[in-house]
């Protein structure tokens, strides 16, 4: 069994909320002021936030992600999806983001900002579901707590047009466990191939994305399935006959996944194109630089993967 906490039983979840907790970082551009920072330090940067905090930031990856989010509050019956700021800022400094997030007329009234340590301790205090951020530091420990967390990477991709959300995910270390991963990086394909179709009736044990594709199914279940807000996609490098471990996986678990890719190893980014995904969370660092081509992309920092 997983030994990830069953985030969708935490006490601290509000009122069944999808809580998506967000670095300044992530989501919008400030790539400009945190060159301040590495070049001429944190006084220089402090600085820098204060004589501009009138002039809006840009739209950064993360941006229209977290406007589709909140967009979903719009058809649903109650307000069931919160963004929270999580930023190394000082409240000062974080002035400017939230005279940007006033501009851009984004619902987001809760924020930690903690003067340059990791915010990750307030992942549970706010009772997030994920985590993105742009600092890899943040996010490693927010996986090593259990949090589904993704380091989101540079992409000039927007999102794609439709109103409806749609993330897609690899499986392997991101929605499952990367217990399988391990026998084909230590004992090669065939012995892989083998262990699935030998296990194809014992379900995976979760990874880091189960709980946050847990909290999207249970928004999906208050519509058909032709008429739901989100869209779900696995894109796995998988292919048959170890698709049906993951199938019925998923059928255990009682997760509705909308589509399954199986690719056999060919390069998953024209698929997440066509998918038209807002965001791909994948735990390979090659798989993420050719998917951010395409879409954008959280890499997720867990798993055999990225001993």
């Amino acid at each position: 069994m997983s030994n990830l906490p069953d985030l969708t039983a935490k006490s601290t979840r509000q009122d069944k909320k999808l809580v998506v907790a967000i670095s300044s970082r992530a989501l919008f551009d400030l790539d400009e002021s945190h060159a301040v920072f590495e070049q001429e330090g944190k006084e220089a940067f402090c600085r820098y936030q204060v004589e501009h905090e009138d002039s809006l930031l840009a739209p950064g990856v993360a941006f229209s992600l977290v406007k589709k989010l909140l967009a979903l509050n719009r058809v649903l019956p109650a307000s069931m999806v919160e963004v929270i700021l999580l930023s190394r800022n000082s409240a000062d400094t974080g002035l400017r983001v939230f005279n940007s997030i006033r501009h851009h007329q984004l619902d987001i009234s809760r924020a930690a900002f903690t003067s340059g340590q990791s915010p990750f301790n307030y992942i549970a205090a706010f009772g997030a579901h994920l985590f993105l951020s742009a600092n890899a530091e943040d996010v490693a420990k927010a996986l090593d707590a259990g949090y589904a967390a993704a380091t989101i990477m540079s992409s000039s991709k927007s999102s794609n047009e439709s109103e409806q959300l749609r993330i897609a995910f690899d499986g392997d270390a991101v929605l499952f466990s990367d217990e399988s991963e391990r026998i084909y990086r230590s004992d090669g394909l065939q012995a892989f191939t083998e262990n699935e179709i030998t296990e194809a009736r014992n379900p995976l044990s979760g990874g880091p994305f189960k709980a946050f594709l847990a909290a999207l199914h249970q928004i999906q279940t208050l519509f058909g399935p032709d008429q739901s807000p989100i869209r779900t996609a696995l894109v796995t490098a998988r292919a048959a006959p170890a698709h049906e471990r993951v199938v019925r996986t998923l059928r255990a678990w009682n997760i509705r996944i909308d589509e399954a890719l199986f690719l056999g190893g060919m390069d998953k980014g024209p698929f997440l194109r066509a998918f038209g995904a807002d965001i791909f969370f994948d735990d390979q660092k090659g798989h993420c630089e050719s998917a951010c081509l395409h879409v954008a992309t959280g890499h997720v920092p867990h798993g055999i993967a990225n001993r």
